[in-house]
């Protein structure tokens, strides 16, 4: 069930991150046998969990972006690729602990941890992760980077407290959930962009143009994927179209359409999203209301907002082929929705 979307342009369309895998191909090799070597333990269950969401066809575009960011200031240590694992790990737990809070079934088109293992063996394997990605960022030895991703993971574990405040509830405003995403997905992209230059001892400048750069890549990053949930396909979502809705998520189409909308129509997504009247039918209804309001569009719009901005964050910086592989991930992210 769905809509299909086409309100992107042809050049964006053809958007891709294949220039980021190729650049950072040597060394993610080397993070993916440190994510296995660390995900390793002698308590079984703990590696058998891990593996199943590290297994299960992520991009990992957040530890790419760490290596290109430290490739782009002509790093040439070892320090990167322990960062850049330590970021995949925080995601990692990041989505074990979401899981487990949303109620959600699939992940990346698989069966969650917690549908298979149960909550407390999800919670408990995702705070292993978050340890082991300390352990690494101490390993380092830069106070700098560790000070950056251990400040992600203070404001991430608020947006997750955050988000339980706006759960189901559609008086939130724009500026409240677009408060929630900057904390729970901005914040990491940040984190993972500004650590690169951080290692590679680039300036001030360079190290908020990285930040910039990060934050406003994960703000559309979350917005196409909230669009994505009422027009994409399961293929491409990794999960069922509209479960957002299902799980009386309020996203921003959701938003939209509610202040939009007539007294009827508010009762309507009332009953939807509050007292989880959300079948089929229903799901049919949201998006003819969605359609009727441009809540998809304007969301898709707002991506492009953030991505222009990450585009002119990194335009100050001299020409690299890191540079344009990152400046295409802003295209890649947004032509998810063409």
């Amino acid at each position: 069930m769905g809509v299909v979307l086409n309100i992107g342009s042809g050049q964006r369309g053809e958007a891709s991150i294949a220039p980021l895998v190729e650049l950072t191909a040597a060394d993610m090799a080397r993070v993916n046998e440190l994510i296995l070597s660390k995900a390793g333990s002698d308590v079984e269950l703990i590696p058998e969990v891990a593996r199943h969401l590290i297994s299960s066809g992520g991009k990992r575009l957040r530890p790419m972006v760490t290596l290109a960011a430290a490739q782009m200031f002509g790093y040439s240590g070892d320090s990167h690729v322990k960062l850049a694992t330590s970021v995949e790990f925080m995601h990692t737990a990041t989505l074990l602990h979401d899981d487990v809070v949303d109620e959600s079934d699939l992940r990346r088109g698989k069966n969650t941890a917690r549908t298979i293992w149960g909550n407390q063996a999800s919670v408990l394997v995702g705070d292993f992760l978050l340890g082991q990605a300390f352990r690494m960022m101490v390993e380092v030895g830069s106070l700098e980077a560790l000070d950056i991703l251990s400040a992600a993971a203070a404001v991430i574990a608020e947006g997750e407290v955050m988000q339980l405040g706006v759960a189901k509830n559609l008086e939130t405003t724009e500026d409240e959930y677009l408060a929630v995403i900057r904390a729970k997905t901005a914040a990491l992209f940040s984190a993972a962009a500004e650590v690169g230059p951080v290692i590679a001892e680039a300036t001030r400048a360079d190290r908020a143009a990285l930040r910039s750069y990060g934050t406003n890549l994960g703000l559309a990053f979350q917005l196409v994927d909230d669009a994505l949930d009422y027009g994409g396909s399961a293929q491409e979502l990794g999960k069922n179209v509209g479960d957002d809705f299902r799980e009386g998520k309020v996203t921003l189409p959701v938003i939209l359409s509610y202040r939009r909308g007539s007294a009827e129509e508010r009762a309507f997504w009332k009953r939807a999203i509050e007292d989880a009247e959300n079948d089929d039918a229903a799901l049919d209804k949201a998006l003819g209301l969605m359609a009727r309001h441009g809540a998809i569009g304007d969301t898709i719009g707002r991506a492009r907002h953030f991505g222009e901005i990450a585009r002119d964050a990194l335009a100050p910086l001299r020409d690299t082929p890191e540079k344009a592989a990152m400046l295409e991930v802003i295209d890649f992210c947004i032509s998810r929705v063409t």
